[in-house]
């Protein structure tokens, strides 16, 4: 397979109580699993086989909706996993506090932002702290499994921070409370790994 499902670099339980156990296990043992398994199907035998998942995003308008919503769904948890962690929460520091004091006037006009992007998305989809090619930040969101990379999204730029808010990423517990999911995923953010991606 040309492209590989990361492993978790925590335990299904690290995040609990914000995400329990076995949501985590089912979002990616089942769900993130399938998304990697059916986007390796999609581009088998293509001339998609063997390019970066950047460089299929970049054409992704002209793909079949298999690699779309497969190729989505493979990055956005991919970056998911990536951006939370156990000992996560707090406010970022640094060059990336500055960034986000600069595009958004302070942190708590971001979060607000940030959580009414992701509480507002009809249906299924993701919301998304992105830089933009000219290094400005902003907030965006984006239904199903399409994301800033992109060549059709609204808002094109590098992903730093993502929220799942499809209901298989927070149903078992917070049944139709989205609110509340996307207020707990506040304590559970890796900022380090956000700033890294800002650096990058």
């Amino acid at each position: 397979m040309s492209f590989k499902q990361p492993e978790l670099s925590y335990d299904y339980n690290a995040l609990e109580p914000h995400i329990d156990a076995r949501t985590m296990e089912i979002h990616y043992s089942k769900h993130h699993a399938a998304y990697t398994a059916n986007f390796n199907k999609a581009v088998e035998g293509t001339a998609l086989e063997g390019k970066t998942v950047e460089e299929v995003f970049a054409t992704i308008s002209s793909q079949p909706a298999a690699v779309r919503n497969n190729g989505g769904g493979y990055y956005n948890h991919n970056l998911y996993w990536a951006v939370m962690g156990p000992k996560g929460g707090g406010e970022p520091t640094g060059a990336l506090a500055e960034a986000i004091k600069g595009a958004f006037g302070s942190f708590a006009d971001f979060k607000t932002q940030f959580s009414t992007a992701a509480a507002t998305r009809f249906g299924s989809g993701w919301a998304w702290l992105v830089k933009k090619a000219d290094g400005s930040l902003v907030v965006s969101s984006t239904p199903n499994q399409d994301n800033p990379l992109m060549d059709l999204a609204e808002v094109k730029g590098t992903p730093l921070l993502a929220i799942d808010v499809w209901e298989h990423a927070y149903y078992l517990n917070y049944q139709n409370r989205r609110p509340d999911y996307i207020q707990a995923f506040w304590n559970v953010i890796n900022w380090e790994e956000v700033s890294k991606r800002l650096k990058a």
